[in-house]
């Protein structure tokens, strides 16, 4: 498993986390065995948005005496009053929520504390009015909740959460469909959301991805807005490519998905590769770099999707990314011209020249 390291507090993630949204139909020992399996397998990160009350007492048991090695991701807004999920910005039922989660899950203290489902400008009005930001606010200063975070599907009320200042962890849905405008959260321009991305990255806001499959949509040729399908695989590696993410979040049904996950990390680069997108990519994503470094391996040893991901973060207003380009042992100016970057980029980058402009930038 690898981990990547929280700007706001330093905490190291791994890269895959475990969403609940689907645990629910397997039995509550199933899903305790399947904790247990993630726990094993180096999973530190686990998201609470679950569509049915069952998985919070199995959690549980099966963090019991792990609860300092893992990380919870709590949504202030989820309601489990019924025994399934329900939303609501009535703080009242959001404290009897949150207290029922605490207890179920055996632990008195939340280390993501979220802004749950901020998806419009009403939504965020709601919550604010209703006290919930300034709740979540006073128990992070009574050390019960660690990080602030949000969850949304839209740029435009992230950017707003983010002037605010108060976060730390982002929850947003990334995947090919909805950056290239497919689907019902394919909220935002391919521009504006990375933007977003970018932003988050400088600003130290780490993103953890849900709907990283596009609720499976992209796993089948039937379904996928591509009409291709792409794996599991390419999908978390493509959403892991994307400025800020901490983490991706598959929604799991046991332990013969999770096995399967898990698979992510040992897998071969080429079984990771998403260049294929470069062939039904909309015409305003031709053009711009997204990291994916099928480009590699460069004759002159110059690592052209990292160099690209440093332009792109400093020009945003990353401080740090201009550091971290010094630091680089070779930079674009050793680029030798040869086109091979050129050649290979499924989105049709003129590398070449974008090796000239960054060296020049850079200075």
């Amino acid at each position: 498993m690898e981990y990547r390291k929280l700007p706001h507090g330093g905490e190291n993630i791994s890269i895959l986390g475990l969403g609940t949204s689907s645990i629910q139909q397997a039995g509550e020992r199933e899903i305790e065995e399947t904790v247990v399996l993630a726990l094993e397998n180096g999973i530190n990160y686990f998201d609470m948005a679950s569509a049915e009350a069952k998985p919070f007492a199995a959690y549980g048991r099966a963090m019991r005496g792990s609860r300092d090695k893992i990380y919870y991701q709590i949504h202030f807004g989820a309601d489990y009053g019924t025994g399934t999920y329900g939303w609501t910005v009535n703080l009242d039922k959001i404290r009897r929520s949150v207290d029922w989660q605490l207890r179920m899950l055996q632990t008195d203290y939340i280390d993501f504390g979220f802004i749950h489902c901020i998806d419009e400008a009403s939504d965020l009005s709601k919550a604010e009015k209703s006290g919930i930001l300034e709740y979540i606010s006073d128990l992070k200063a009574q050390g019960v909740v660690r990080h602030i975070g949000l969850s949304s599907h839209t740029p435009e009320l992230v950017n707003r959460v983010l002037d605010m200042g108060i976060l730390d962890m982002l929850m947003f849905s990334i995947n090919p469909a909805y950056d290239y405008r497919h689907g019902d959260y394919a909220i935002g321009s391919v521009d504006e959301r990375m933007k977003l991305y970018r932003r988050c990255e400088a600003e130290g806001v780490g993103i953890s991805v849900m709907k990283a499959f596009s609720g499976g949509q992209l796993l089948d040729a039937r379904t996928s807005p591509f009409r291709q399908a792409l794996s599991e695989y390419q999908c978390i590696q493509y959403a892991l490519d994307k400025p800020g993410v901490l983490t991706v979040l598959p929604g799991i049904r046991g332990k013969d998905d999770l096995k399967r996950i898990l698979g992510f990390c040992d897998a071969p680069a080429e079984e990771k590769d998403y260049s294929v997108l470069g062939s039904f990519a909309p015409a305003d994503a031709v053009g711009s770099c997204v990291y994916c470094n099928h480009c590699k391996p460069c004759p002159a040893g110059l690592d052209v999707g990292l160099i690209n991901k440093y332009y792109d973060l400093a020009k945003a207003g990353d401080h740090l990314a201009r550091e971290h380009y010094q630091k680089l042992e070779i930079k674009a100016d050793r680029c030798i011209k040869c086109g091979h970057c050129n050649s290979r980029c499924p989105f049709h980058v003129d590398q070449m020249a974008r090796m000239g402009q960054i060296d020049a930038y850079f200075g």
